[in-house]
């Protein structure tokens, strides 16, 4: 749960977008090289997970955010700035 304004922060994925015309990652807009072992190659390397944790339950985060998927939806609030997006209190919850 993000709000509109961190949407655009949000990381890119590894797989090629499906329109080539402006991808970034595809190897024909000179983006990605051929056969390029990216263990191997020093730029950029991926990290699964980040030394970021969220405030609430300390669960290792895969994103720069401040809060996890399910405590932001739990709260309500966007997982990356804590600005409140949703109003969750006519939702049913469990304290799980």
């Amino acid at each position: 749960m993000v709000c509109d304004k961190c949407q655009k922060k949000l990381g890119k994925v590894i797989v090629p977008d499906k329109w080539k015309e402006g991808a970034s990652n595809t190897t024909e807009s000179g983006g990605r090289k051929v056969n390029e072992n990216k263990l191997l190659s020093k730029k950029n390397r991926w990290a699964p997970y980040g030394v970021t944790k969220c405030i609430i339950c300390k669960q290792q985060l895969h994103q720069d955010a401040k809060y996890c998927q399910s405590c932001a939806y739990k709260k309500g609030i966007c997982a990356m700035c804590g600005k409140q997006v949703l109003d969750t209190a006519s939702y049913k919850q469990s304290n799980a």
